[in-house]
């Protein structure tokens, strides 16, 4: 389970960095960077918080709000499908995790972010490999990452039926591969990925 230890170990302001959405054949990718203050954090969280993988959609919801409620101080960024595709979902990923540090309201010491490449910040950057279940901070990060990209999916999805969004939030599920082949594509889905490449050869008329 996630703790402060890596957090305790570092000086001044502590933020965790996570992304959800790299892997979707739809949407954008969506990073949160997360300061929790340990003195307010309730007990509930410091329980039950972890990688937002391991949480049902319920918990992460309960999670983000109780985040909301507690003072943690929380930064969202974002990258969109056009700059997915020409950037490459690796570039996109570093970029929204910089719109979200720089989204916090005080500027943090330290950023502990998960995974093994380090964004480019203007503050010292510990990259941590499977961080979101090794530190509170990150496991926040996850949680907040994927309720704000899940809720703009279902959004999403009342505009553009058909594709399972509202559930499938835009990964690439047979149902969601099967429609688009059928459907073909939106503006939301990412070109540069193969499964939607092998659909633009069914929708030959569909611009790049």
């Amino acid at each position: 389970m996630p703790d402060f230890v890596l957090e305790m170990a570092c000086p001044g302001l502590v933020c965790g960095v996570d992304e959800a959405g790299r892997g979707p054949l739809a949407g954008p990718v969506v990073a949160a960077a997360v300061v929790l203050d340990r003195r307010r954090l309730p007990r509930a969280l410091r329980r039950g918080l972890d990688d937002s993988k391991k949480l049902s959609p319920a918990e992460r919801e309960e999670f983000a709000a109780l985040l909301e409620g507690c003072g943690a101080a929380i930064g969202i960024g974002a990258a969109s499908v056009i700059e997915i595709d020409r950037r490459n979902i690796l570039q996109a990923t570093l970029a929204a995790m910089c719109r979200a540090v720089a989204a916090l309201p005080q500027a943090p010491a330290v950023a502990l972010v998960d995974g093994n490449v380090p964004p480019p910040l203007p503050c010292p950057v510990r990259t941590v490999i499977g961080g979101d279940g090794l530190s509170l901070s990150i496991a926040a990060a996850s949680v907040v990452a994927k309720v704000t990209r899940d809720r703009l999916m279902r959004r999403l999805a009342l505009r553009y039926g058909g594709y399972g969004w509202e559930t499938n939030v835009g990964y690439g599920t047979p149902a969601h591969q099967h429609a688009l082949k059928l459907l073909g594509l939106t503006p939301h889905h990412r070109r540069s990925f193969a499964p939607v490449q092998l659909a633009l050869g069914f929708e030959s008329n569909e611009p790049l």
